[in-house]
């Protein structure tokens, strides 16, 4: 079993936007493709540029950055013990069985 993660915060989603038009290579980045690098659903990555959703995983968030040719703080800041992780809108937690 994989430990848990503390999520990381997105910084700005316009940041996000804008370097999906152009990323490290100067090449565009779709949803499908960041989606596809970091090995979630693309529906995640668009929650992310809307600003619906503004956390990761540390792996999605380091694929993501990867993908796009930036450094991981350059998009995202790690939460924990100093900064605390925001509470995701309560349409996207999961319904009690």
């Amino acid at each position: 079993m994989r430990p848990q993660q503390n999520p990381m915060v997105l910084v700005n989603r316009d940041l996000l936007v804008l370097l999906m038009e152009r990323t490290g290579d100067g090449r565009p980045a779709s949803v499908r493709d960041l989606a596809q690098a970091a090995g979630c659903h693309p529906s995640k990555i668009g929650h992310l540029r809307s600003g619906t959703r503004s956390t990761a995983t540390h792996d999605e968030a380091l694929a993501i950055a990867r993908r796009l040719g930036v450094d991981l703080l350059v998009l995202w800041e790690h939460t924990g013990r100093t900064v605390e992780a925001p509470s995701e809108p309560l349409h996207m937690a999961a319904v009690p069985a």
